[in-house]
Parts: structure tokens; sequence; C-alpha cells
């Protein structure tokens, strides 16, 4: 079957071959009669039920042809390439050097410089203990650098997380009244988000995380560094009782309800001069990318200085809270502690579910985001399995959720990572503060740990993103707003549950309202576009052109036919005014129609319909091979007739209306 291509580059290509194409007729006009003279629209070859049900099946779950490799080769062979497929270090390890381990080691004892003192405040944003923290800097880096194909992404506790499993955990169990329980409760959540997070990689169902739009992740985060920021309070003016709500209201109560006797500012003093000194390193390593140390070591040289002072001047007398004991070791196995029955099975599992989604979508942006600036391609689906593997890994043994961190990853990569062995150095690091130097960490005041998350959540707000979203498109800055709001206003769940809502609104708008367009023709040419696009474009007498912008389907066929006889009704009134000729001729032009279906078919006939009453012709232009089939399916080509379905407007213009396709 011939290729149906149109002169006019007619074919979908929006509106742009406009300007291209232009200059290709402005010779003399006789030249294009006999293109595609003998061309009809063509129906593609007719294909089984089961050929069709699979390549649908092929397009949505294996859209990245997975096993492409495995093509022709030996049972040894396949079998060492799905192990590499599994465990991606067996392919990287082979070609690893002493030159590129010097990057990961730089990189590696930068990041834990980084994680400890990060990690000690995420475990008390999640009302865990501290060790806990640390605990999940160690065992997850190592499983993820088996499994996991991002060379640049630094896993751990990170703060969205951490926030997001306090506020859910906190409202089904105490963490001060049971800790042990609530620690239990934790696991089981953890354990729960990474099965979730397996399954989705295992059964390929990454596309619904692309749910989340980036506008509505930019809103989320900004909303949840806000609200991190605004919990650090408690730590940083030293107040005693404070909320348990996340929302700024509560915090704004707890905050001024205390200034009088509830502040301590030994506390305010510790906390705001290492918060201006943290502020001004990172100020440093952004106007001078080669400092990037600098910010990189602030944390653990402030921790280190204000840990000594504390001691020196027992300032823990005067009221200036402590981290007190981070328990000395190891990991120990956390297999029995999770719930494997009970009630709080279910709702570990809920908690673990939403809180492994969100740990998933952060992991798959920081990962795609360097892999883009590095230029190496990872795989979401894998990715999934070796960050749930990870947490599985992690949950028996006493790891909360571990995902990749924004602020950790980007120094990584700043310090000159190569490949995933950085997070084993960090690991190893970790593990050595775990084994030996816990006991120092004694008299670290709090506010310190509240000025060090203060600090890195403040990239979490990125405000230049967001403006440059609210330039180019409106809808999305609304779902930005909605995700802000959520957060910062309700809760981090509902923010989330916001954020899907209106990137969901927005697909269903698309859906339900499809653009139309009336065209026109382009002065000596024989193609036709959008006429708010060009102004220039000349309507055909006698001839009405409508473009209909999106598939036809249940959700939007009744409105794409009331809006065709709308196009219709108002270019009537128009002519009765201007006394022009009668429209005799609708044409449809199909090219952005990509699929169709019964309802679409149904109020093509109605259309039909309501055309034969006005005495105008129905007439379609270019339907594409899903299209065309359907409707030679339905009997509609019957119906309408096969000299009403041309491969052009043009075509059709010149066959019906041959004076104004001449007079051009």
């Amino acid at each position: 079957m011939p290729r149906t291509v149109s002169d006019g580059g007619e074919d979908f290509d929006g509106d742009v071959s406009s300007q291209t194409g232009s200059h290709r007729y402005t010779d003399s006009n006789s030249t294009h009669h006999h293109h595609h003279h003998g061309y009809k629209v063509g129906f593609p070859p007719a294909k089984g039920l089961l050929a069709e049900f699979a390549d649908g099946v092929k397009e949505t779950f294996f859209a990245d042809d997975p096993l492409r490799e495995y093509k022709d080769q030996p049972r040894s062979k396949k079998l060492w390439l799905s192990l590499v497929h599994l465990f991606p270090v067996l392919d990287w390890a082979r070609s690893y050097s002493f030159g590129k381990f010097k990057g990961d080691f730089v990189a590696g004892l930068t990041i834990a410089s980084l994680c400890i003192p990060q990690d000690i405040g995420y475990a008390k944003l999640a009302f865990l203990p501290a060790h806990v923290g640390l605990y999940s800097s160690f065992v997850p880096p190592l499983v993820y650098a088996m499994m996991g194909s991002s060379r640049d992404i630094a896993i751990g506790p990170v703060a969205v997380v951490s926030l997001l499993l306090g506020t859910l955990l906190q409202e089904e169990i105490d963490p001060v009244k049971s800790p042990y329980e609530y620690s239990r409760l934790a696991f089981t959540a953890t354990f729960f988000a990474g099965i979730t997070q397996a399954m989705l990689g295992f059964f390929r169902l990454g596309f619904i995380i692309e749910f989340l739009s980036h506008a509505a992740i930019i809103g989320f985060m900004a909303g949840a560094a806000v609200t991190i920021a605004l919990q650090q309070l408690k730590g940083f003016l030293g107040i005693k009782k404070f909320t348990k709500k996340s929302d700024i209201i509560s915090v704004m109560e707890s905050v001024w309800g205390n200034v009088h006797h509830g502040w301590n500012y030994q506390t305010i003093l510790i906390g705001a001069s290492f918060l201006a000194f943290l502020l001004t390193t990172k100020y440093i390593a952004k106007k001078n990318k080669k400092l990037f140390w600098v910010s990189a070591i602030a944390p653990l040289i402030s921790v280190v200085i204000s840990t000594f002072c504390v001691f020196i001047t027992h300032a823990d007398k005067q009221g200036v809270a402590i981290v007190k004991d981070i328990k000395q070791g190891i990991n120990p196995p956390s297999f029995h502690l999770i719930y494997w029955s009970g009630p709080y099975l279910a709702k570990g599992f809920r908690i673990g579910v939403v809180a492994g989604m969100v740990a998933l979508t952060e992991a798959i942006a920081i990962g795609r985001t360097f892999a883009a600036m590095k230029d190496y391609q990872i795989d979401g689906n894998k990715e999934m399995v070796a960050l749930g593997t990870m947490n599985i890994v992690g949950s028996m043994t006493s790891c909360y959720v571990a995902t990749g961190s924004f602020s950790r990853s980007a120094v990584n990569y700043m310090a000159g990572c190569k490949t995933a062995v950085s997070n084993v150095v960090m690991a190893i690091v970790v593990m050595l503060t775990l084994l030996l130097i816990t006991p120092l960490f004694k008299y670290t005041p709090n506010a310190i740990l509240a000025s060090i998350i203060i600090n890195a959540v403040v990239s979490l707000v990125d405000y230049e993103t967001a403006y440059l979203i609210w330039k180019v498109d409106k809808m999305d800055f609304v779902a930005l707003l909605g995700a802000f709001f959520g957060v910062v206003f309700a809760s981090v769940e509902y923010g989330l549950l916001i954020a899907v809502a209106i990137s969901l609104g927005k697909i269903l708008l698309q859906v339900t309202r499809p653009r139309t367009a009336l065209l026109g023709n382009l002065p000596r040419t024989t193609i036709y576009r959008n006429v708010e696009q060009y102004p220039e474009a000349t309507k055909v007498p006698g001839v009405m052109i409508v473009r209909v912008d999106s598939a036809i389907y249940f959700t939007n066929s009744n409105y794409v036919k009331e809006r065709i006889l709308r196009w219709l009704r108002d270019e009537e009134e128009q002519q009765q005014e201007q006394k022009l000729s009668k429209t005799e001729f609708l044409i449809v032009e199909l090219s952005p129609v990509t699929d169709i279906d019964t309802s679409g078919i149904h109020a093509l006939e109605e259309l039909l319909k309501a055309l034969e009453k006005r005495k105008i012709q129905l007439i379609l232009a270019n339907p594409g091979p899903a299209v065309i089939q359907k409707l030679r399916s339905a009997k509609f080509t019957d119906l309408i007739g096969d000299d009403k379905i041309f491969l052009s407007v043009s075509d059709a213009v010149k066959k019906f209306a041959p004076k104004s396709a001449l007079n051009v």
C-alpha cells in the first residue's frame, strides 16, 4: 500500500511545515496536479485480534524493549545478561579502575560528612531514635550500589520522606509514650514501601509515578521544605511543648504561644549563629562552584564546634536540649519487629505505599536529572526494583525508608563521583561512625540539627523554575500552587492528593474539551492552516474547513460534534450579514485525530444527519490508519461514500470547489 503523504506536508505536523512548505509552490500552479493523481486514502493491512492485543501490551508495559539484547544469544550468555540486568555492578565493576576510585573516594567522604549530621536530624523529623537515621545510611546504599543504575545518586534518609513518615506514623502511635511500637510500625511501613517500589518495577508499572507532574512535584517539594523548616522551630527556639500537627497555623500558635517563657535564648543563639554560618557557606559555594566542598563539610564542622562548646560550658544544664545518647554498634536485625499480623499490618501497609511512592518519585527524578547531565541512560523500572529491594532489606536491618537525596546527590556529582562506589565509601564511613564515634555526639545540641535541616531544605524551594512555569503554562502553575498550599496549610498527604488531583484534572480537561480550529488557505500555496495562527490565510468561499485536534473518544465526541455545528452556525450568521455564498461543503481535517471509538463514530453519523438537513456535504480529509479502519468496519465509509474521503484538504477543495482552488 503506498504511503499516504499529501503535498502540503499536510500530515500531522501541527502548524509547522507552512513556512518551509510555502515556497515550494510559488512556481507555476500546474506542476503539483499529478503529484499523487492516483492516490486514494490507504487502508492499513488487517491485523489479527491477538496481534493487536500483543502490540498494545508491548507498548504499554515494555515500551523500552527490554528483551532487545537477549536476541539470538546462547543460553549461558542469556543467563549472564539477566544477572547483569538485576545486578548492574557485574557490568561496571569489570571496567573499574584506580583513577575512578580516587574520584569516588573523595566524593564518598564528602557525602558521608554531610549525611551524618543530616541523618541524625532527619531521624528526629520522623520521631525515630537518632541511630536509626545512621543505620539507614549504612545498609541501603550498599544494596543500591549492587542493583542501581544511577552513578550519581546518594542514598539515605531524606527530609520529605522523613516528614511524611513522621506525620503519618504519629497519627497511629504516640512516639513519646510507646517508642518501641512506634519503631515497629516504622519498620513495617518501610517493608511495604519497599514491596510497593519493587512491585511497580517488576510489573513495569513505572508510568504510574508519571501522574505527579513536574510542576506538582516542585510545588510539593517547596511546601514540604516550608513545613520542615517550621517543624525545626521547636529545636531552634528550644520550645518544650510543641504541636504534633504539621500545618502552618498550629505551628505558629505553638511558636508565638510560647514566646515569653518557652523560648530558650542560649538555644536560639547557638541555632542562629550556626544557621548564618551554614547559609554563608552555601552562598560561597553557589558563587564559586570550585568551593562546593565548603558547604558540604560545613554541617559537620558546625556539629563538632557546637558540641565542643556545649560540653565545655555545660549549657545542657541551662536548658539547651541535646541529642543525649546514640546507640553504639551497627544495625541489629529487625525482621521479627515487623508487624506480620494484627491491626498495625494494614496501617503499616497504607503508610508504606504512600511513603514508597513519594520516595520513588524523588529518586527517579534525581536519577534522571544527573543521568541527563552525564549523558547516560537509567532504566526506571530497574531503578524501582533496586530501590524496593534496598528498602525491603533495610526494613529487616532496622532502617527506615531511604531514597535519593537531592542535596547529597548534587554534592556527590560535584565532588567528582564516577560510579556507585561513592555510596559504598559513604556507607563504610557511616559504619565506622556507628562503631567508634557515636558517643561523641552526646552533647550535640538539637538546635544545631535544626539549623542543618533548615539549611538543607532551603534548596528544595526552587522559585526560579516556579516563575518559569508561571510564564509558560498557567495551568501547570495552578497544580504547583495547589500542591504547595496543600502541604503548608493541611498536611503532606493532602498536598500529594491535591497535586495528583490537579494533574489528573488537567488531563481530563484536555480529553473532554479538545481544541478545534478553522483552517484557511495560505495565499499562493495548497496549504491549509489555522486562521488564528496565520491571519493572512483566506477562507475558501462555500467551503468550511475544521480541524479536530485530538482523538475522538466517548469523553469528547459529543463536544466535537456540537463545536463543529457551532462553527457552522457562526459562519452562517456572518454569511447573512455580508451576503456571501452559502456553505455547501464541510471538510473535517482528521490529521491530528489519532484514534476514534464507537461513540466517536456515532457522533460523526449524527453530524452527517444534521448536515444533510442543511444540504451541506460532509467531507473527511486525511484520516489516519486507526480511524479509517474503524470507519470502514462501522460501514461509515459506505454511508458517506468513498468519494468523500480525501488524502488532503487541498485535494478535497480541488475536487469540490474548483473555482476557488484555481484562482489561488
